[in-house]
């Protein structure tokens, strides 16, 4: 598969949310506003492209190296912390509102199965680091468009007719579930 072709499938085709059902944790939670999910989708992308570096470095001259691939869980556990608590410092110093908005879900990027999704399937498909650098971005662009289509879908069902035991999560599930089920139209994109 070329460059452009996974770079397309990782958005669209294989989208880490829709489709592999990893990070649902955030997508859930912080899709209730668009900025929200600007915020938490921008915080994503940086924490994924950057543990993917780290992690695609660790593997590939630590833990293969030594043969230490059984610690390869723990280790990358650390490096998403180490960033995600980058992330939260910055966050609460430069812009605090963005900070309060997320919430809880900031320090849940540490356990979003996303970010840990991408690293290990990087390791899996053993690409170099300039492809899994790639397949990382286009793999956060696409939790980040699926977080603010959410985002946008949600905005719009507070001022519809929804029943009352449908409103809140009842009804996102099956919003999660319909745009899953688009988001498969694009399966014939890739060969």
């Amino acid at each position: 598969m070329g460059i452009f072709e996974l770079f397309i499938s990782a958005i669209f085709v294989n989208n880490i949310v829709l489709a592999q059902y990893l990070g649902n944790c955030p997508y859930l939670g912080c899709s209730k506003d668009r900025k929200v999910a600007l915020g938490m989708g921008s915080a994503v992308v940086f924490v994924i492209i950057m543990a993917t570096l780290c992690t695609w470095l660790i593997q590939k001259y630590v833990l293969n190296t030594l043969d230490l691939g059984y610690l390869q869980t723990i280790v990358f556990i650390l490096v998403i912390a180490a960033l995600v608590q980058f992330v939260e410092m910055f966050l609460k110093k430069m812009i605090p509102s963005l900070y309060s908005s997320l919430g809880i879900f900031l320090p849940l990027i540490t356990t979003n199965c996303a970010v840990m999704g991408v690293t290990i399937l990087v390791q899996r498909e053993e690409y170099d680091l300039i492809t899994s650098l790639l397949y990382a971005l286009a793999s956060s662009l696409g939790f980040m468009l699926a977080l603010i289509l959410m985002a946008g879908i949600r905005e719009r069902l507070e001022s519809a007719r929804v029943p009352q035991s449908m409103r809140g999560t009842p009804i996102a599930l099956i919003m999660a579930g319909l745009m899953s089920l688009a988001f498969m139209a694009f399966k014939g994109m890739t060969a």
